[in-house]
């Protein structure tokens, strides 16, 4: 199948280059139209790529249609997420894997891509234990909260990835993530699209691109004009930690993961700009290299 571009243009992705994992952000500001461009554009140019998307505004809008309130907790490190109790769960199932991933995958087909939606649960993609309580913090008092279905992921079945891409089919990835509990059963649980993404890309030594509604990561982070081109050394990733905030630190973290787990680069960049995945590829955005944690886990050696 092919994309609406010329296949005989210059790609900048040779079939021997390593597969690309894009993260399509789920908030409102960022629209995927450039993003299922460029990725029809790439298959049809040789390069395997897998999709991971996240969600939160829609699963905040299904929430809300079914009378529910979205709930959202801190927690002790100070890093603010979603509380997802049973009946936050159906309803994040409902939106991720029964809407986002079936009208996303869609759009792929339409534009000429073989996609196949999958979520975390689906062969065992995405699984790890299920967290069924999370410390927090309320009213400045740290406390614990039961009920909780979510999970950290530990495995991804890189075989059932690898199997598609070499069939020639692009996988379309959502939460939920299958939750193993301590009985052995497994539960639907929800887990960090951006984190995710780099379990994917570690485990098929694929390049990540982070879209997202931003141009990358700002030195000052109110001024578009201070972006942070690269990071190649534990020096410069730790600038990178130091500027990133809010919902960008955790675009950060998931970096290290990807690079620590077997991705060559990661790119945090705009969503938003024309062809966004050939240029984060090409150069634009924020780009972190795989030296910047080998460098800084020989350093750790040296030191222990």
């Amino acid at each position: 199948m092919t994309g609406e571009r010329d296949a005989t243009a210059d790609s900048g992705a040779p079939a021997d280059e390593p597969p690309v994992v894009v993260k399509i952000g789920g908030a409102k500001a960022v629209d995927p139209a450039g993003a299922v461009g460029d990725v029809a554009h790439l298959a049809a140019n040789g390069r395997q790529v897998v999709v991971v998307h996240g969600g939160s505004t829609v699963v905040d809008e299904v929430i809300e249609r079914l009378g529910m309130d979205p709930e959202y907790v801190e927690s002790a490190s100070g890093v603010t997420g979603r509380f997802t109790d049973a009946e936050t769960m159906e309803a994040f199932t409902m939106a991720m894997a029964g809407k986002l991933n079936t009208e996303l995958t869609a759009q792929f087909r339409e534009a000429g891509v073989d996609a196949v939606g999958l979520s975390g649960v689906d062969g065992g993609l995405l699984s790890g234990p299920r967290k069924s309580a999370v410390r927090v913090v309320e009213d400045g008092k740290r406390k614990i909260r039961r009920g909780e279905h979510s999970g950290r992921i530990e495995s991804v079945n890189a075989d059932l990835l690898s199997g598609l891409l070499a069939d020639g089919y692009t996988p379309v990835v959502s939460p939920p993530m299958e939750g193993k509990e301590g009985d052995g059963g497994v539960t639907p649980v929800n887990t960090d699209a951006d984190r995710a993404a780099a379990a994917v890309a570690g485990a098929v030594g694929a390049d990540l691109v982070l879209l997202t509604d931003v141009s990358g990561v700002y030195a000052d982070p109110d001024d578009p004009d201070t972006l942070i081109e690269s990071a190649a050394t534990p020096g410069e990733l730790d600038a990178v930690e130091d500027a990133a905030e809010g919902f960008m630190g955790k675009k950060v973290m998931a970096a290290k993961e990807a690079l620590s787990g077997g991705s060559g680069r990661v790119v945090v960049a705009d969503a938003n700009v024309r062809d966004p995945i050939v240029a984060a590829l090409g150069g634009e955005g924020t780009t972190i290299e795989r030296s910047a944690i080998a460098e800084q886990a020989e350093t750790e050696g040296e030191t222990a």
